[in-house]
């Protein structure tokens, strides 16, 4: 099963940081392969709750909140309903935790998918690269690194 995986370093505290990326509904605000996001079932910040969002190229996926941990600045989400990457199972995370030499925020964002196996490769360099690294680059940009 493959677990992409991206980190980095964001030149603010981890609590800034968690405070933009806690947001469930908030991607579209720094991340630009984002093009809009809207709450269709519970509310903000709340176990349950469930996000559509519209890429930039116009592909639609709807992702449901499964945990949300605010003391380990984490949430876990997964694809619900059909998505335009063919995945069959998708659970991803997300999480900010301090680097206690610098003051500084470490991001790390991954997930565990299913999909058929020739497509695996693309998908896992596209999730690591090129959602969850271009999102902790937009981050790093936000805060001024």
């Amino acid at each position: 099963m493959p677990r992409p995986y991206a980190s980095g370093v964001v030149p603010a505290s981890a609590d800034e940081v968690w405070e933009v990326v806690r947001e469930f509904d908030g991607l579209p605000a720094w991340l630009a392969a984002i093009e809009s996001s809207e709450l269709t079932a519970g509310s903000e910040g709340t176990v349950g709750a469930v996000r559509r969002l519209t890429l930039g190229d116009g592909g639609v996926v709807t992702e449901k909140l499964i945990t949300l941990d605010d003391a380990d600045r984490s949430y876990t989400y997964t694809f619900i309903d059909e998505n335009p990457f063919g995945c069959r199972r998708y659970v991803s995370t997300v999480r900010v935790a301090p680097v206690t030499d610098t003051g500084q925020a470490f991001v790390e964002w991954w997930s565990e998918f299913d999909a058929e196996g020739a497509d695996e490769e693309m998908l896992t360099d596209l999730f690591a690269n090129g959602v969850y690294g271009a999102g902790i680059a937009a981050l790093q940009e936000r805060f001024g690194k």
